[in-house]
């Protein structure tokens, strides 16, 4: 188990960002693996199948921080790519329920099936819209534009009473929230924000009911049961588990994904949420607003006046539907939430 002091000294920079909800920063050991990666390729040293064994690795480690197995773990590049599989699998005349103002790429895959019936509510009202004409309710685990964390017990109860299956965004709680992700019949995450990795490696996860249901339309030589053996058609056996649903990887991006998953899987993430939530309510204090219990501050700022006077001190925030959106990390502590206060004063 890795240590929340180890973990909040593996970054080299830090202080002043709390931006993390719009993208995330590398420790030293994701920014070594990557320089070394490169220094390998630069010197014609790395074969494809180098790779291998660290994708692998990556995957194993985000199966123990979601708590399901690897084998229920798939390999993807986007969230909205992974999300059009699961589009594509919605039985014409069905009722997908989604929340106003929810992340679009959890959305318009779905708004792309003229066949299909998507309603959207305010995520409060979600588990009362859920009716048994939904086949699939589809949310954030922590809403992007407003850190609000989905009341995941009341969803979850609803959609099995009426026999609905599940899609849940876990892109902004994986890593900073703890998750488990075999409540759900298919969580999507891209890792680039709070797992502090590269862009271009992001996960799906699915239940074995669900993966029935699913039909892998991206399917490449990386969805076969043996890859090195998938290379060449037409004959094709695809993987049994949800590896059926990998995409062929960006290589370097996964090199600097291992070691930064490996270390939130290591952490107690309860732990994490407890610090960063802790200072998003010190933030609340300070500027008189009632807490929000949350990693992700967010407020009214809808000119922008706000954000314009933390980016003229050099604090990186960030603003979205009208709103600041102060995200705190690992990096970050009470220095931070000062400097922010000083900066609105």
């Amino acid at each position: 188990m890795t240590s929340l002091t180890t973990a909040r000294n593996s970054f080299d920079a830090g202080r002043d960002f709390l931006a993390v909800a719009s993208v995330g920063i590398p420790t030293r050991e994701t920014t070594a693996a990557l320089r070394g990666d490169l220094d390998l390729w630069s010197a014609a040293r790395r074969d494809p199948q180098d790779y291998d064994g660290i994708i692998e690795n990556t995957r194993g480690h985000f199966a123990r921080l979601v708590g399901v197995g690897a084998d229920r773990v798939a390999c993807g590049s986007q969230t909205s790519v992974i999300v059009s599989v699961v589009a594509a699998a919605v039985p014409d005349g069905a009722e997908v329920l989604c929340v106003d103002g929810d992340f679009s790429s959890i959305i318009f895959p779905f708004l792309q099936r003229p066949s299909i019936t998507v309603r959207n509510v305010p995520l409060a009202g979600l588990a009362a819209a859920i009716t048994d004409a939904t086949w699939l309710v589809v949310f954030s685990h922590v809403q992007s534009a407003t850190g609000v964390v989905a009341d995941v017990d009341a969803i979850t109860a609803a959609a099995e009473a009426h026999d609905a299956y599940t899609l849940c965004d876990i892109t902004q709680s994986a890593g900073v929230h703890p998750v488990d992700a075999s409540r759900f019949d298919a969580t999507v995450c891209h890792s680039y924000k709070w797992l502090c990795s590269p862009r271009g490696v992001a996960f799906l996860t699915l239940s074995t009911r669900f993966q029935s249901l699913l039909v892998p339309l991206q399917a490449g030589w990386y969805a076969g049961d043996d890859v090195w053996q998938s290379c060449y058609g037409p004959t094709m056996t695809l993987a049994r588990d949800a590896r059926a649903f990998d995409v062929s990887p960006a290589w370097p991006a996964w090199v600097g994904a291992e070691p930064a998953i490996r270390m939130f899987a290591d952490l107690d993430i309860s732990g994490v949420w407890d610090y960063t939530s802790g200072l998003g309510d010190a933030l609340c204090d300070g500027l008189g607003i009632p807490q929000q219990h949350q990693a992700i501050v967010t407020w009214a700022d809808p000119d922008g006046s706000d954000l314009g006077k933390l980016n003229a001190v050099g604090i990186r925030a960030s603003g979205r539907a009208g709103r600041l959106r102060a995200a705190f990390h690992l990096w970050n502590d009470d220095i931070d939430v000062e400097h922010v206060l000083a900066a609105l004063r």
